[in-house]
Protein backbone atom coordinates (compact mmCIF):
# COMPACT_ATOMS: atom_id res chain seq x y z
CA UNK A 1 0.00 0.00 0.00
CA UNK A 2 1.57 3.44 -0.87
CA UNK A 3 2.11 6.17 1.77
CA UNK A 4 -0.96 8.52 1.00
CA UNK A 5 -3.30 9.70 3.43
CA UNK A 6 -6.47 8.80 3.59
CA UNK A 7 -7.96 11.59 2.64
CA UNK A 8 -5.84 11.36 -1.03
CA UNK A 9 -7.55 7.65 -1.02
CA UNK A 10 -11.26 9.36 0.04
CA UNK A 11 -10.25 11.56 -3.05
CA UNK A 12 -9.72 8.63 -5.67
CA UNK A 13 -12.90 7.06 -4.59
CA UNK A 14 -15.10 10.25 -4.41
CA UNK A 15 -13.27 10.85 -8.26
CA UNK A 16 -14.21 7.49 -9.39
CA UNK A 17 -17.48 7.56 -8.05
CA UNK A 18 -18.16 10.40 -9.97
CA UNK A 19 -17.07 9.54 -13.09
CA UNK A 20 -19.17 6.28 -12.72
CA UNK A 21 -22.18 7.91 -11.99
CA UNK A 22 -21.56 10.65 -15.13
CA UNK A 23 -20.70 7.66 -17.69
CA UNK A 24 -23.41 5.99 -16.61
CA UNK A 25 -25.99 8.90 -17.48
CA UNK A 26 -23.54 9.83 -20.66
CA UNK A 27 -24.29 6.30 -21.81
CA UNK A 28 -27.80 6.11 -20.77
CA UNK A 29 -29.04 9.74 -21.85
CA UNK A 30 -26.77 10.41 -24.58
CA UNK A 31 -25.38 7.11 -25.83
CA UNK A 32 -29.33 6.03 -25.80
CA UNK A 33 -28.57 2.59 -24.03
CA UNK A 34 -31.34 2.23 -21.97
CA UNK A 35 -29.87 0.30 -17.67
CA UNK A 36 -32.04 -2.54 -16.89
CA UNK A 37 -33.61 -2.14 -12.72
CA UNK A 38 -30.53 -3.98 -11.64
CA UNK A 39 -28.04 -1.53 -13.59
CA UNK A 40 -29.86 1.26 -11.96
CA UNK A 41 -29.68 -0.11 -8.52
CA UNK A 42 -25.53 -0.34 -8.93
CA UNK A 43 -25.31 3.44 -9.29
CA UNK A 44 -26.75 3.63 -5.42
CA UNK A 45 -23.57 3.10 -3.63
CA UNK A 46 -22.07 5.29 -5.83
CA UNK A 47 -24.15 8.06 -5.36
CA UNK A 48 -24.26 7.34 -1.31
CA UNK A 49 -20.29 7.06 -1.53
CA UNK A 50 -20.24 10.73 -3.49
CA UNK A 51 -22.60 12.03 -0.49
CA UNK A 52 -20.70 10.36 2.47
CA UNK A 53 -17.40 11.61 1.31
CA UNK A 54 -18.63 15.40 0.66
CA UNK A 55 -20.42 15.15 3.67
CA UNK A 56 -17.41 13.86 5.59
CA UNK A 57 -15.26 16.35 4.21
CA UNK A 58 -17.58 19.44 5.28
CA UNK A 59 -18.90 17.77 8.90
CA UNK A 60 -15.31 16.29 9.33
CA UNK A 61 -16.66 13.26 10.75
CA UNK A 62 -15.50 10.37 12.56
CA UNK A 63 -12.98 9.35 9.74
CA UNK A 64 -12.66 5.52 10.98
CA UNK A 65 -16.88 5.65 10.83
CA UNK A 66 -16.71 6.61 7.61
CA UNK A 67 -14.53 4.09 6.34
CA UNK A 68 -16.63 1.31 7.70
CA UNK A 69 -19.82 3.33 6.04
CA UNK A 70 -17.75 2.75 2.48
CA UNK A 71 -16.77 -0.96 3.43
CA UNK A 72 -20.46 -1.91 3.78
CA UNK A 73 -21.57 0.30 0.51
CA UNK A 74 -18.99 -1.43 -1.54
CA UNK A 75 -19.55 -4.57 -0.48
CA UNK A 76 -23.58 -4.65 -1.36
CA UNK A 77 -22.32 -2.97 -4.48
CA UNK A 78 -19.92 -6.09 -4.79
CA UNK A 79 -22.57 -8.43 -4.01
CA UNK A 80 -25.40 -6.95 -6.14
CA UNK A 81 -22.57 -6.73 -9.27
CA UNK A 82 -21.81 -10.37 -8.85
CA UNK A 83 -25.69 -11.29 -9.23
CA UNK A 84 -26.32 -9.27 -11.95
CA UNK A 85 -23.32 -10.92 -13.71
CA UNK A 86 -24.47 -13.66 -12.33
CA UNK A 87 -27.87 -13.05 -14.45
CA UNK A 88 -26.35 -11.91 -17.64
CA UNK A 89 -23.99 -15.32 -17.97
CA UNK A 90 -27.34 -17.19 -16.98
CA UNK A 91 -26.04 -19.09 -13.41
CA UNK A 92 -28.82 -17.36 -11.66
CA UNK A 93 -32.35 -16.19 -13.05
CA UNK A 94 -33.97 -13.03 -13.14
CA UNK A 95 -35.58 -12.45 -10.12
CA UNK A 96 -38.93 -10.03 -10.01
CA UNK A 97 -36.81 -6.87 -9.18
CA UNK A 98 -36.05 -6.93 -13.33
CA UNK A 99 -39.18 -6.16 -14.46
CA UNK A 100 -40.39 -4.02 -11.88
CA UNK A 101 -41.89 -0.39 -12.91
CA UNK A 102 -42.67 2.34 -10.60
CA UNK A 103 -45.93 1.64 -9.41
CA UNK A 104 -46.37 5.06 -8.64
CA UNK A 105 -46.33 6.07 -12.24
CA UNK A 106 -49.36 3.50 -12.90
CA UNK A 107 -52.43 5.37 -11.92
CA UNK A 108 -54.77 3.96 -14.38
CA UNK A 109 -55.83 1.44 -16.92
CA UNK A 110 -54.76 3.28 -19.28
CA UNK A 111 -51.13 4.25 -17.78
CA UNK A 112 -51.21 -0.05 -16.89
CA UNK A 113 -51.72 -1.20 -21.07
CA UNK A 114 -49.22 1.89 -21.77
CA UNK A 115 -45.99 0.12 -19.81
CA UNK A 116 -47.28 -3.44 -20.77
CA UNK A 117 -46.89 -2.25 -24.07
CA UNK A 118 -43.11 -0.74 -23.58
CA UNK A 119 -40.39 -3.24 -23.83
CA UNK A 120 -38.42 -3.79 -20.68
CA UNK A 121 -34.79 -3.79 -20.73
CA UNK A 122 -33.60 -7.49 -19.25
CA UNK A 123 -31.51 -7.79 -17.02
CA UNK A 124 -29.49 -10.59 -19.00
CA UNK A 125 -29.39 -8.58 -21.81
CA UNK A 126 -25.78 -6.33 -22.25
CA UNK A 127 -26.42 -3.21 -23.99
CA UNK A 128 -23.00 -1.98 -23.73
CA UNK A 129 -19.72 -2.91 -23.57
CA UNK A 130 -16.41 -1.42 -22.96
CA UNK A 131 -13.52 -3.33 -24.24
CA UNK A 132 -15.57 -6.19 -24.11
CA UNK A 133 -16.83 -5.81 -20.58
CA UNK A 134 -20.24 -5.30 -19.55
CA UNK A 135 -20.55 -2.23 -16.99
CA UNK A 136 -21.71 -4.88 -14.79
CA UNK A 137 -18.55 -6.80 -15.10
CA UNK A 138 -16.42 -3.06 -14.62
CA UNK A 139 -18.73 -2.60 -11.65
CA UNK A 140 -17.31 -6.09 -10.05
CA UNK A 141 -13.68 -4.97 -10.93
CA UNK A 142 -14.42 -1.33 -9.53
CA UNK A 143 -16.25 -2.47 -6.43
CA UNK A 144 -14.04 -4.95 -5.46
CA UNK A 145 -11.06 -2.67 -5.86
CA UNK A 146 -12.52 -0.54 -3.43
CA UNK A 147 -13.67 -2.73 -0.98
CA UNK A 148 -9.74 -4.24 -0.59
CA UNK A 149 -8.59 -0.87 0.01
CA UNK A 150 -11.44 0.70 2.05
CA UNK A 151 -10.76 -2.49 4.25
CA UNK A 152 -6.69 -1.89 4.13
CA UNK A 153 -7.14 1.72 5.08
CA UNK A 154 -9.60 0.56 8.26
CA UNK A 155 -6.95 -1.80 9.01
CA UNK A 156 -4.00 0.60 9.06
CA UNK A 157 -6.08 3.48 10.18
CA UNK A 158 -3.98 5.45 12.54
CA UNK A 159 -0.49 4.50 10.05
CA UNK A 160 -2.25 6.46 7.78
CA UNK A 161 -3.57 9.35 9.96
CA UNK A 162 -0.63 11.16 9.44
Amino acid sequence: MHNFTINTYLKLIFLVSIISIISAYYIEYVLGHQPCNLCLFERIPYVLSIILIFINYIFKMNGKFIILLLIIIFFFSFIMSFYHFGIEQGFFQESALCGLKNANDILSKEELLKQLQIKAVSCKDVTFRIFEFSLTTINIFISLTFLTLLIKIFKNYEKLQN
